[in-house]
């Protein structure tokens, strides 16, 4: 039977673009002594957590969310660069102005990486490949930074492919190639699946997506529960998520690492009062609000707590101040405290959903990229 090929959807065009080491490549461009260098960013020596390690430090192992020092265990030469999170906005800012040169349907996920729909672009160009190529060479230009790509038809295979070819560097992922591809990935690198995740699946002799493809829908929602859908589509290549332009806030928070060692109620409180205030700042900033106020307590052997408390109204700034002083009273603390954060949760925003479904079968071609 003749496929009607008008009533088919047409193939998206969907590019990743990854900035290499994003915060430490920024002080290294902004400082020259420090290129070539191992270098981490956040912490000292002492104390603290790295936020990101650039190229050269993460060759001795030294990696983000990694404790400062382990880091310098690793590598005693390590350079600790604090934090500018102004500066890195300011050129995550240009950088998203060259991504809508191409297209508007941009959906940023950090600072350092978005995804691009440039199935239909400003430039008019049918090729996704090449305009991944442009983009990556005028942040280059315009900032002196290193960003990667990836290429695909969908969100997760074109996140797939960024990886590939780091730093510097970018892949495709073509429609005829992805189930082979699939197969051969560790489970491991399956943008999605975590570290424990990961574990469970080799505990049940899932190692790579050939192994995952064998295990039936039911199997996988009996195992990992909605999430089954999830791996039993994308190792069949099928994600269905759209690029959202307007990506919805799910919380705002903020919290503080601390030099030393918080020990009595009267310190916690007040170094509470600073995390709170930019808090209070970001709110105002973004003009959102929240019923759900949540203290987290991460204490000096790393043990995380976190207290939260939901109202039925959105909270002024004293309510929410004696909101966060109830739940920090809430019960006593026994241990010492390395880091306070305060966030809100439910705001005033619609939630953002994501619908996994059958996708339908596509006449692909690999020219089309």
């Amino acid at each position: 039977m003749e496929t009607n090929q008008e009533n088919l959807p047409s193939i998206r065009k969907i590019i990743h673009v990854d900035m290499d080491a994003f915060y430490a490549s920024v002080e290294q461009l902004d400082h020259p002594e420090w290129r070539g260098k191992p270098l981490a960013v956040g912490g000292n020596e002492v104390r603290g957590v790295v936020a990101a390690a650039s190229y050269e430090a993460r060759k001795f192992g030294v990696y983000s969310a990694m404790s400062s020092a382990l880091a310098v265990k690793k590598c005693p030469n390590l350079i600790f660069a604090r934090p500018r999170f102004d500066r890195y906005k300011e050129i995550s800012n240009q950088i998203r102005e060259i991504f809508y040169e191409y297209t508007d349907l941009v959906e940023p996920l950090s600072l350092d990486e978005a995804f691009l729909d440039v199935t239909e672009n400003k430039m008019g160009l049918k090729s996704a490949i090449l305009i991944a190529r442009q983009i990556r060479a005028k942040i280059k230009e315009k900032t002196g930074l290193n960003a990667s790509a990836g290429v695909s038809y969908n969100k997760f295979l074109a996140k797939t492919a960024s990886d590939l070819n780091k730093p510097n560097g970018q892949a495709v992922i073509l429609p005829e190639e992805a189930a082979a591809f699939l197969e051969k990935l560790p489970i491991g690198k399956f943008f999605g699946i975590g570290k424990v995740t990961a574990e469970k699946m080799q505990n049940l002799g899932i190692h790579t997506g050939k192994d995952l493809k064998e295990y039936s829908l039911q199997f996988l929602i009996k195992k990992f529960g909605k999430s089954g859908l999830h791996y039993f589509n994308i190792v069949r290549g099928i994600h269905l998520s759209e690029v959202q332009p307007h990506r919805v806030r799910k919380s705002l928070s903020a919290e503080n690492t601390f030099e030393k060692d918080l020990i009595t109620l009267q310190e916690l409180e007040e170094n509470l009062r600073p995390v709170f205030e930019e808090v209070i700042k970001r709110i105002e900033r973004n003009g959102i609000k929240g019923r759900t106020v949540t203290l987290k307590i991460k204490h000096s052997d790393f043990t995380l707590q976190t207290r939260s408390r939901t109202l039925e109204q959105y909270p002024d700034e004293k309510t929410f101040w004696k909101i966060a002083l109830e739940l920090l009273h809430q019960e006593e603390i026994l241990q010492s405290v390395r880091l306070l954060g305060l966030g809100l949760s439910n705001l005033n925003v619609t939630e953002e959903q994501i619908h996994f479904g059958e996708q339908l079968r596509i006449p692909f071609e690999s020219t089309a990229f």
